[in-house]
C-alpha cells in the first residue's frame, strides 16, 4: 500500500504541476510562463518526486514507465496493474483540482484543458503520422534514460536528476507537436475535462508510449548485452 500511495501522490504532483503549470500560468498575461516553463515544470515535479519517493515505490508515476521496467525484467509483472490504477487516480484526482480552481476563475473554458491530440488537437497542427512516431520515440529515449541511471550503481544519486532533465528535453521538443504525453494517465486525466475531442484521440496517447516503452526495452537490452 506504501507504494501504491507513493505512485498515486507522485502521479498527482506530476499532473498538477506540469498540468497546472500549462492551464493556470502559461498564458498568464506579462507573467506567463510559456511552454519553456510548463516543460520545466514537468521535469521539476517528476525529479522531486522520485528524489521523494524513489526509494518506495520505484518513482514510475507513469503506465509505461512501468510497462518498459516490466519488459526489462526490473518490475514484476504481477504489481503492474496495481501501478496503473494508482497512477491513473493521482491523475484524475489532479486534474480535478485543476479544474476546480480554474473555474473559479471569471471567464474561464476549459478548451483543451492542457491535453494531447493531433490534426486540429495539435498545438501547431501536425498530423496522426507525426504524432504517433514523436510519442513513440521520445518515450523510448525515456525508457532507455530511466533503465540506465537507475542500474547503474555511480549514477543512481544523480538518477532523479537526468530523468526529469530527460522529460524536460521531451517537452520542449514536443509540445507544438502533441502538446507532449509520453504518459496515459497524464493523457487520460485531463482528456477527461476537456471541451475538445481529445478523448477520441486518447488512445494514440496510449499505443505510442507503450510502443515507445517496448523499444526503449528492447534497446536497453541490446546495449546490456554488449556491456556484458
Amino acid at each position: 500500500m506504501k507504494k501504491l500511495l507513493a505512485e498515486f501522490i507522485g502521479t498527482f504532483t506530476l499532473v498538477f504541476g506540469g498540468c497546472g503549470s500549462a492551464i493556470l500560468a502559461a498564458g498568464y498575461p506579462d507573467l506567463g510562463i510559456g511552454f519553456t516553463g510548463v516543460a520545466l515544470a514537468f521535469g521539476l515535479s517528476l525529479m522531486v518526486m522520485i528524489y521523494a519517493f524513489g526509494s518506495i515505490s520505484g518513482g514510475h508515476f507513469n503506465p509505461a514507465v512501468t510497462f518498459g521496467l516490466c519488459l526489462a525484467k526490473k518490475f514484476p509483472i504481477k504489481k503492474l496493474p496495481f501501478y496503473w490504477l494508482s497512477q491513473l487516480l493521482g491523475g484524475i484526482i489532479a486534474a480535478f483540482c485543476i479544474f476546480f480552481i480554474a473555474s473559479d476563475h471569471s471567464g474561464f473554458q476549459a478548451g483543451g484543458f492542457a491535453s494531447n491530440g493531433y490534426g486540429e488537437l495539435s498545438p501547431d497542427k501536425y498530423g496522426l503520422k507525426a504524432a504517433f512516431l514523436i510519442e513513440t520515440l521520445l518515450t523510448a529515449l525515456f525508457i532507455v534514460v530511466i533503465l540506465s541511471t537507475t542500474t547503474q550503481k555511480q549514477l543512481k544519486t544523480m538518477a532523479p536528476l537526468a530523468i526529469g532533465l530527460a522529460l524536460t528535453l521531451i517537452h520542449l521538443i514536443s509540445i507544438p507537436v502533441t502538446n507532449t504525453s509520453v504518459n496515459p494517465a497524464r493523457s487520460t486525466a485531463v482528456a477527461l475535462f476537456a471541451q475538445t475531442d481529445a478523448l477520441g484521440q486518447l488512445w494514440l496517447f496510449w499505443a505510442a508510449p507503450f510502443a515507445g516503452a517496448i523499444i526503449g526495452a528492447i534497446i536497453w537490452e541490446l546495449v546490456q548485452s554488449e556491456l556484458s
